[in-house]
């Protein structure tokens, strides 16, 4: 009877058509075109990247998430909580996904072997992200990315909105991927074309290629992707970029891109296998036409690679181009502008440098080599890595201090270019068979740039004047960036920020953000104010008396939308809340330092180890913060390596949750109250470890141990409970 009424139902249902509409649930797979039904679906994600809520299996099919909205977290958990995969394509040719706004989970979009695919207009913002621990006064190595190893897909730990791998043909247009860690990554994938796609303001990288070739990356936005940064204390980048090309990625067309304001503009490395065999390289890649400005390191870095790059704008940069072991590389027609070094290139062979502009750059042009390379690298035993054969002509050099300068070169060609206000026109040192020819002064120089049209190869002439609207801010130097502990910020709420030490007595705060009114509202622990209401862009200069506890909370109104670091949009004429504020309990160090030799070891001679701490201390010291990173030490008398610390204190909590964070290089014990609480005693690179810490009094005893490399100890208690491990580290 059952089996009659099933046909029965079957026979007089209508049949599923393309059109009908689906509700999204955990577990549901697609295997023709469907629409899903438009809604806000919270749907929490398994934490294994091998499974996905929504799979997609089959091809020529479309799947329109139009109107849709899938949430894996509440929209105001931290973004390190994200987990999982929303929908992943599995295979299949000619497949569509459009329209989708998916948020909250650690890949929005995974796909995996798939010919012509398309990602059309989908907003992927507000994936996982780690907390970062880099202060305002210095960085923490904690915060430092590796993306050198990726044979062993390592790259799907560090997330991303999008993620491509062995993926051949199909588009990626019309995307919007901010606030995560990563924009968009391509694995293995060839023949992309991604255009017009917003991929800012993440705290990893806009676009991350390995191994992928032949794509064409072009009218992108891809500003902001940056961390280690902090304005007139570090600049850093910590090998975050807005595009990044890792081994051997070749023949990419990058064009007519806005790259801002990122770690690197470009990131452009050979890769290990070039490394170790010094064949091969991230080669023939065409980059012509981006901005690649204001970059706390470099504009471009490319390196141990052949590859063109014309047209393009560098301003404002530590390095303009680095372009370490660059061979056979064309650097044309660029504009370079206030950067500390325009080109700089070592160990570089039969590169051209032509008719580029150089303005206010310190040092123009710098080529070099090195007496001594590094003798773990497998590249200089297998190659010659001489500095030889640069051409430098047709360039025009205005207000520099050097235009050329060189050291340990051969071969060197300087012709037929024009200077105007240029300290020295050409600094040679231990360089042989240089030519200097025909260059002139020249007070009326024209330099006329690049054009799309000099260009080889179909396609960029009929994207033009297609652009989304991203948030466009005034064009600003680095003093734009600033980096918070959940990466950059985006101008679109308001931020009150430190324009000194944290630490500073009379602490000025910046008041960040859109047009718009505030005032004061909430005050804790703070002394005199400069001002209690104002304007975007005004400054409060706060006089906190306990230098351990205070905060200030505003509020602010603007009569446009405002949109939260979050995600979450605030109406025009809707207040909004914003603070700072600073928790540091008194902790009164006693710090001894040790040194160990192989007989002490603590690894190997733990009870030897122990009854070292008992003795004498080379080095003793009283620190109202334990805070130590250095490569060398900073501290008199203390060796590099082979050291350990000792250090004891005493707090006392108010009433209410905390929790005890450290982070060290290369080993560390915590005790509260003679309890082991932290015991990660293998040598690490720079790691997080949280603990939770009750209300009340207690003493602390820390103990480290260095072995050798960089250096970092740091303690800190936090309110709140946290388990934040900060940014995968190398794998």
């Amino acid at each position: 009877m059952k089996s009659l009424i099933l046909v029965l139902l079957l026979l007089i249902l209508p049949p599923v058509t393309a059109e009908a509409q689906v509700r999204p649930r955990a577990g549901l797979i697609v295997t023709r075109s469907i629409r899903i039904a438009p809604g806000v679906y919270r749907l929490a994600a398994s934490a294994s990247l091998d499974s996905a809520l929504i799979t997609i299996r089959g091809s020529n099919l479309t799947v329109d998430l139009s109107g849709v909205t899938l949430e894996g977290i509440a929209p105001d958990s931290d973004p390190d909580q994200a987990r999982g995969v929303a929908v992943f394509v599995d295979g299949g040719t000619n497949v569509t996904i459009k329209g989708a706004h998916i948020r909250g989970y650690k890949i929005a979009i995974l796909a995996r072997g798939t010919r012509g695919l398309v990602l059309a207009d989908n907003d992927v913002s507000y994936s996982w992200k780690p907390r970062l621990f880099s202060l305002v006064e210095h960085e923490s190595l904690a915060d430092w990315l590796s993306f050198h190893h990726n044979e062993s897909r390592e790259w799907l730990r560090f997330g991303a909105a999008i993620f491509l791998e062995a993926v051949a043909g199909g588009e990626v247009r019309g995307n919007r991927a901010v606030q995560g860690m990563n924009g968009l990554m391509l694995v293995r994938s060839s023949g992309l074309r991604v255009l017009h796609n917003e991929l800012s303001f993440n705290s990893g990288l806009g676009i991350g290629l390995y191994r992928s070739s032949d794509n064409w990356i072009a009218y992108n936005f891809v500003d902001y992707d940056v961390r280690g940064y902090s304005h007139r204390f570090y600049h850093r980048g910590q090998d975050s970029a807005g595009i990044l090309l890792f081994e051997q990625s070749c023949r990419n067309v990058i064009a007519w891109n806005s790259v801002t304001h990122g770690g690197d503009g470009l990131f452009l490395w050979a890769g290990q296998s070039t490394m170790d065999s010094g064949t091969g390289g991230a080669n023939d890649n065409i980059v012509v036409g981006n901005d690649f400005s204001y970059a706390p390191a470099n504009g471009i870095e490319a390196t141990f690679s052949r590859n063109t790059f014309a047209g393009n704008f560098i301003e404002g940069n530590d390095y303009g181009v680095w372009g370490g072991y660059s061979f056979g590389s064309l650097i044309s027609a660029n504009h370079f502008e206030g950067n500390r070094i325009g080109i700089a290139i070592e160990h570089g062979q039969d590169d051209t440098l032509a008719d580029n502009f150089f303005e206010g750059d310190t040092t123009a042009v710098s080529l070099w080599a090195n007496p001594i390379e590094p003798s773990d690298w497998g590249y200089p035993k297998h190659r010659d890595t001489r500095s030889r054969n640069a051409l430098v002509e047709g360039n025009v050099f205005a207000r520099n201090r050097v235009a050329v300068r060189a050291a340990n070169t051969a071969e060197l060609t300087v012709r037929a270019n024009g200077y105007s206000h240029v300290d020295s026109f050409a600094v040679m040192r231990d360089t042989s068979a240089a030519r200097l020819e025909d260059n002139k002064p020249d007070e009326h120089f024209a330099w006329m740039p690049l054009l799309p049209g000099d260009v080889g190869g179909p396609g960029l002439s009929d994207l033009e004047g297609r652009h989304l609207a991203p948030v466009v801010l005034p064009r600003r130097d680095r003093s734009a960036i600033v980096v918070d502990e959940w990466g950059p910020y985006d101008w679109r709420s308001p931020r009150l920020w430190p324009l000194d030490s944290t630490h500073a007595h009379l602490l000025p705060l910046a008041v960040l953000g859109p047009p718009l009114t505030w005032r004061v509202v909430e005050r804790r622990g703070t002394g005199d104010l400069s001002r209690a209401s104002g304007k975007a862009g005004d400054t409060i200069v706060v006089t906190p008396p306990d230098p351990a506890d205070w905060g200030l909370v505003l509020e602010a109104t603007s009569d446009r939308a405002m949109t939260t670091p979050r995600g979450r949009v605030i109406r025009a004429g809707a207040p909004y809340r914003f603070s700072y504020g600073r928790f540091e309990p008194r902790v009164d160090w006693s710090v001894r330092f040790f040194t160990w030799a192989d007989s002490t070891s603590p690894v190997t001679h733990a009870a030897a180890f122990d009854a070292l701490l008992d003795g004498t201390s080379i080095v003793t010291r009283s620190e109202s913060r334990l805070d130590y990173m250095w490569y060398r030490p900073t501290i008199p008398d203390l060796p590099q390596d082979h050291f350990a610390t000792v250090a004891t204190g005493s707090v006392t909590l108010a009433p209410g949750d905390y929790t005890l964070r450290t982070i060290s290089d290369d080993a560390i014990r915590v005790w509260v109250d003679g309890r082991l609480v932290i015991d990660d005693w293998t040598p690490h690179e720079s790691a997080v470890d949280n603990a939770p810490i009750s209300a009340g009094s207690h003493q602390i005893r820390v103990v480290h141990y260095q072995v050798d490399g960089w250096t970092e100890l740091r303690l800190d208690i936090v309110r709140g409970r946290q388990s934040s491990k900060g940014s995968p580290g190398p794998h």
